[in-house]
């Protein structure tokens, strides 16, 4: 284990607290590399690949053709581009009181357990559900206020 006394370090200008931890916000390598900059290689690659854009295209739908499975792949994810949730089929009885939230619950849980859904499409279900529980809590707090509003009368 090496010495701390023999460790050499540079300053690097970050601010610290009293405590000795780093200042939020405050750069530990303020003169560091800048935003958005890319080295030499990325940038000589890039350049390569822009001239040869269109072939290397045109050899990957060759390729898929072909029956090339990871072109084919590669050539359907462009095309398609990433699935971004789907609506969901799913069998919910009408929200209107308590009691269908329980119902709306197990048939969300069920309905993940069997594979119908997603986890993330059963987790946004949920919330969905969980926020009409809030509205029903709402609705019965403002008439519970009416209504101690005009016994108070």
């Amino acid at each position: 284990m090496p010495d701390k006394n023999l460790q050499i370090t540079g300053g690097t200008g970050a601010v610290r607290d009293a405590a000795g931890r780093f200042v939020k916000g405050a750069s530990g390598n303020p003169a560091g590399r800048p935003r958005g900059s890319v080295n030499r290689a990325a940038r000589a690659a890039a350049l390569l690949l822009d001239g040869e854009a269109e072939a290397l295209a045109r050899k990957a739908v060759e390729m898929a053709l072909a029956g090339d499975g990871v072109a084919l792949r590669f050539c359907l994810a462009r095309i398609l581009g990433t699935r971004r949730g789907r609506p969901a089929e799913l069998d919910l009885p009408p929200l209107a009181t308590v009691a269908d939230l329980a119902a709306a619950m197990s048939a969300v849980a069920a309905a993940a357990t069997q594979g119908a859904l997603t986890p993330d499409e059963a987790l946004a279900l949920s919330q969905m559900v969980e926020s009409f529980t809030r509205t029903i809590e709402a609705t019965w707090e403002e008439k519970a206020n009416c209504w101690r509003q005009s016994v108070l009368r």
